[in-house]
């Protein structure tokens, strides 16, 4: 029993890790997508809005894409359970994108004003310090130094097979 509470714990250490990974991948990128088209003129001034929102008010708002977002959630795992395991996967993939680039930016409009609630602040720190620790200890793992060693081959072969192929 206690190995398999123990190889429980590693796997769900393991998706949670990927998961945060995948939000670290795409936090940034994601969010200076959502700027970019929040520079059209209605967008423009509904951040200019979010941005002089009170504390409590911030903290409603960068809560409001979960909510929303879980009858799609909850619609992608009916999908999944009427055999549409496809199109349940890519719903569910589709709100994950959706949702860390709304939340990513919503973030980078409030985080000043979430930091004035010292509980936020507090907790913020809190997850800031775990989620750096998991992190290290995924990119200390033989498996992800594997994958930059197999990285980094595959691209010394690509950069010699585009100097052996040059262009016409």
């Amino acid at each position: 029993m206690h190995l398999l509470t123990r190889l429980l714990k590693t796997l769900f250490g393991w998706l949670l890790a990927l998961l945060i990974l995948f939000e670290e991948w795409g936090w940034e990128p994601l969010q200076r997508a959502l700027a970019w088209v929040g520079q059209l003129p209605g967008l423009r001034w509904l951040e200019s809005r979010i941005q002089t929102l009170p504390p409590y008010g911030a903290l409603a708002i960068f809560l409001l894409p979960t909510l929303l977002l879980l009858p799609v959630k909850l619609l992608a795992l009916w999908l999944i359970g009427q055999g549409q395991v496809l199109g349940g996967t890519l719903v569910i993939l589709t709100a994950k994108v959706a949702g860390t680039a709304i939340v990513a930016r919503l973030f980078s409009l409030t985080r000043d004003t979430l930091m004035q609630l010292g509980w936020f602040a507090r907790l913020y720190t809190r997850w800031v310090n775990w989620k750096e620790a998991l992190l290290a200890q995924v990119r200390a793992s033989w498996p992800w130094r594997l994958g930059r060693v197999l990285k980094q081959r595959a691209k010394q072969r690509w950069a010699r097979w585009k100097r052996l192929w040059p262009q016409t």
